[in-house]
């Protein structure tokens, strides 16, 4: 109801009111009642709110430690600061778990390096390791003794107090150990002649006297003498022809004494011995004593470790035997050409060359298998007639080398293996051989590098003994290690790699591919 009315008599008697209509609300008895949220979802909004504060009480109680030590790094600069001082009060220097004193006072200074009580804390454990050295040597315990002042020096005590230590343990463990019965025992070992290899044998016992009388006079002279014996030892088993075994017996005594007057004398011996060993290894391989050569090549290995004259030299007698294995197979000689092949995989796993030859094998052995047992004659040559045929019209629509299955090199695999010796096959072979070597002249002209290559197999394939493939591979190779070393220098370090096992696979000794192995080294380990 409007608060207040007025009335004005109109000019008929009836009486309007004036009022504000806008204001007026009007009440609906039929309307129900107005109601708050009903009290199962008052309920469940209590719940969910009960669990979150109980989840954010459950986070904040684990991850109390970790918050605070985000918040307030000093705090946990403190804490380590204190359990580092507790660990060296409990006389636990260090811990391999982390516990140890200085493995506490680290942690504090790397979380803030400018803290003196950090590194006044490791300054007292270096003492306190310096003393636990001192213990220890009074009471004999010479294990324990280092094992302190390794600690010590490590965290940089005082040089001279160090040196001073370890004099004084050296020469407990002299009068500990009995130099004079150590003396005696490596005398009697160099007179029965047992020089070296278990340690009573006379080196390992005189250099035991050593360690702990350094200028014994009688263990300096003796092994002196026995190592001069070794190195003649060593001349001896080398003129024998026995790379292996001269080498380490020189490395034995570089490892007693690198400054022995007799080594570089020796060490130059064996580097000549090693230069004549990979020059008849050089001539097994020309004559094709494969064995003879990877067993010299292997040697050298051995020996001198990764040279990389004995690492061509291998994937050169890798590729040979492939190339063995190759005719083997065209020939149908399975089993001999799965013996050349396991050889050059050993050798060399990794050869393109290598892994060409056992795809070619798998091919011949695929087509052999489907021919009949005994083919008529009549039969056998219907076949050769439609493949020829076949061969003819790739010819003609230069499918020399694609598609595959389809080329006329394909059809004249499968030829050969009906009649490798037919003159007809002979003369399909030729004309194969010349459009793929004009193929891989081509190809190699436009960079093509995997074409030119494929080409490069057919013709191998075809004319294994071809005098004329020594320089295609060559040309092959450094075709390969020109496109690799530019892709190099644009970043691709990948690729350079790839190349670079291709040119070996193709041609080991090829110029330039030492140098570019070494760049594709270098790049490499700016990688990593």
């Amino acid at each position: 109801m409007p608060e207040h009315r007025h009335e004005s008599p109109r000019q008929d008697g009836r009486i309007e009111p004036i009022a504000d209509w806008e204001h007026l609300r009007f009440r609906n008895d039929d309307a129900p009642p107005r109601q708050g949220p009903p009290l199962w979802r008052a309920r469940r909004t209590w719940r969910w709110g009960a669990l979150i504060v109980l989840a954010l009480l459950i986070l904040l109680t684990v991850f109390r430690q970790p918050l605070a030590n985000l918040f307030w790094p000093d705090t946990r600069i403190q804490q380590l600061l204190d359990q580092g001082n507790a660990a060296l009060r409990a006389d636990r220097l260090t811990a391999p778990d982390g516990t140890g004193a200085r493995q506490y006072f680290e942690a504090a200074q790397a979380l803030d390096g400018d803290r003196a009580e950090a590194r006044d804390g490791l300054a007292r454990v270096a003492r306190a390791a310096l003393e636990q050295a001192g213990r220890a040597t009074d009471r004999d315990d010479f294990a324990a003794a280092h094992a302190a002042l390794a600690l010590a020096n490590e965290l940089q005590v005082p040089r001279a107090e160090a040196a001073a230590l370890s004099e004084r343990l050296r020469k407990r463990e002299a009068a500990d150990a009995g130099i004079e019965s150590l003396l005696r025992q490596a005398q009697a070992a160099q007179a029965a002649g047992r020089l070296d290899g278990d340690p009573a044998a006379a080196l390992p016992l005189f250099q035991r006297v050593l360690a702990l009388q350094p200028n014994r006079i009688e263990a300096l002279e003796a092994r002196e003498d026995i190592l001069s014996d070794l190195l003649q030892q060593a001349g001896t088993v080398m003129a024998r022809g026995d790379l292996v075994a001269g080498g380490r017996l020189i490395a034995r005594v570089r490892d007693y004494d690198g400054g022995h007057v007799d080594l570089p004398a020796a060490q130059a011996g064996l580097a000549r011995a090693v230069d004549e060993r990979l020059r008849r290894a050089d001539t097994d391989l020309r004559r094709r004593r494969l064995d003879r050569a990877a067993e010299g090549y292997r040697q050298v290995q051995t020996v001198s470790g990764e040279d990389a004259r004995a690492r061509q030299g291998i994937e050169r007698v890798a590729a040979a035997l492939a190339e063995s294995a190759r005719r083997q197979a065209g020939d149908y000689h399975f089993e001999q050409a799965e013996t050349d092949l396991a050889q050059a995989r050993e050798l060399s796993p990794q050869s393109p060359v290598v892994r060409e030859a056992s795809q070619y094998l798998e091919r011949v052995r695929a087509s052999h298998a489907n021919l009949p047992s005994s083919v008529p004659p009549r039969e056998r040559q219907r076949r050769m007639t439609i493949l020829l045929a076949e061969m003819a019209q790739a010819e003609a629509r230069g499918d020399w080398m694609t598609p595959p299955g389809e080329s006329a090199y394909d059809k004249l695999r499968a030829v050969q293996a009906l009649a490798p010796d037919d003159p007809r096959v002979r003369r399909a072979a030729s004309r194969v051989l010349v459009a793929a070597q004009a193929c891989f002249e081509e190809e190699w002209r436009g960079n093509r590098v995997r074409r030119a290559q494929s080409c490069l197999s057919a013709w191998q394939t075809i004319r294994p003994g071809d005098p004329a493939l020594v320089e295609a591979r060559r040309r092959m190779a450094q075709k390969w290690i020109a496109v690799g070393d530019e892709r190099l220098g644009a970043g691709d370090v990948a690729f350079a790699a790839q190349a670079l096992d291709e040119a070996r696979g193709i041609d080991a000794r090829a110029p330039g591919l030492s140098d570019f192995a070494e760049r594709v080294r270098l790049a490499r380990q700016a990688q990593r």
